[in-house]
């Protein structure tokens, strides 16, 4: 046995013993796997979500009144501050009145004359109307005198002529008072003017509604029906959002309108997911502007918030309906030369790359119209790491 030991030759060990080697280090490669690629994931949900139609829109006042003043004069007052809310009645500035009183007294004392005036022809008329029924009853008593001919036919007829006369007084007293009580309501005219004139002199809100710039102070002389307002209040507690929507959308408004018979609006701050205010549909125009092919829509929003503002340029969305679909979140969505895609879960902790088609993105979700089911799961972060097949381990979500 040692001699055939010893007489193998060198090159045959040498090979038998690299042979050894090279199959221990094939066995060893096939025993070591890559290690699980450490991801987090999210369900598929299937969620109810509006059917809406989308435009830009702009935040208008729903009232608003430009305050002018109705009389001549200086102001003597400024009640508010630039900016502030007001209720309807509230002063907002004192004119001043002294002019307008000395109007009003000189038109009510005006008004008490002519109120004399009328008292006075009334008791010239109760006068000569005494006067005429007692002639009356002469006229009877001298008549029969005058047919057993006790008295002179002279006498008779100077009778007549004072009863006639005094007829004639009558009818000109009745006239006179009928002149005066005339001059009486004219003078009340006046004097309801003056006093009108005079309340003009303290101006109050209309509406309630928030101040705009102020442009008069204390000691300004205003004129009647300027062109230019002084204050301008606007309406803001309810609120507008007027927006226009392409007129091939009218009958389908039109429709879910006649079904629902209220349609919500939605309004966000531009390119922003979060909701800034729900109101309702409240106005559509009666035309639709020829020159853009668009239909002019209002919404009616509460705004007790004061989230929005007049001329505030806004994203707007008006909900049809609602329909289900599957969403997921927008992360989980992968680009690629074929169009997106997302890795799935499979059961066994591995993945694979599914293609799908997507719909509406809807802030932090993306609607997944075809290549998922409802409870699938799809891998939100770690994906760089991750070829189809790839064994994965699922990471607990950061706690916030």
């Amino acid at each position: 046995m040692l001699r055939r030991l010893t007489g193998t030759p060198a090159w045959a060990l040498t090979s038998a013993l690299l042979f050894a080697g090279c199959s221990d280090n094939a066995a060893g490669k096939a025993r070591v796997q890559a290690p699980p690629v450490p991801v987090m994931v999210s369900d598929a949900l299937e969620k109810t979500l509006p059917v809406q139609l989308t435009a830009v829109g702009n935040a208008q006042a729903y009232t608003s009144v430009g305050i002018k003043s109705q009389v001549n004069g200086q102001i003597m007052e400024v009640r508010f501050k630039e900016g502030q809310d007001v209720k309807k009645d509230d002063l907002l500035f004192v004119i001043d009145p002294r002019p307008f009183e000395a109007a009003l007294r000189q038109a009510e004392a005006a008004l008490g004359q002519r109120q004399a005036e009328v008292q006075q022809a009334q008791a010239n008329l109760e006068r000569d109307q005494a006067q005429l029924d007692n002639a009356k009853v002469q006229e009877r008593r001298y008549r029969d005198l005058v047919d057993r001919e006790l008295i002179a036919r002279e006498q008779y007829d100077q009778l007549r002529t004072n009863w006639a006369a005094l007829e004639a007084t009558v009818q000109a007293d009745r006239a006179a008072v009928e002149n005066a009580k005339a001059s009486t309501r004219a003078a009340q005219a006046n004097v309801d003017s003056a006093r009108l004139q005079l309340a003009y002199t303290s101006i109050r809100a209309p509406i309630d509604g928030r101040t705009g710039n102020l442009l008069v102070q204390n000691g300004n002389i205003v004129k009647a029906n300027d062109d230019n307002p002084i204050v301008v209040i606007n309406q803001v507690h309810p609120i507008y959002v007027s927006f226009a929507v392409p007129e091939q959308n009218l009958t389908e408004i039109k429709k879910y309108y006649r079904t629902t018979g209220v349609l919500h609006v939605i309004a966000r701050l531009p390119r922003q997911q979060e909701t800034l205010a729900t109101g309702d549909l409240t106005f559509v125009n009666n035309a639709v502007d020829m020159t853009t092919a668009m239909i002019q829509l209002k919404g009616t929003f509460a705004n007790t918030d004061n989230a929005l503002w007049p001329g505030q340029f806004l994203d707007v969305s008006l909900v049809l309906t609602s329909r289900t679909a599957i969403v997921v979140p927008s992360q989980a969505i992968q680009p690629g030369q074929k169009g997106p895609y997302v890795f799935v879960v499979k059961p066994d902790l591995t993945v694979e790359s599914r293609p799908v088609v997507l719909g509406t993105r809807l802030g932090a979700e993306t609607v997944v119209e075809q290549g998922l089911r409802a409870a699938e799961r799809v891998v939100t972060d770690g994906q760089l790491r991750l070829v189809p097949g790839s064994k994965i381990e699922i990471r607990a979500p950061k706690a916030s």
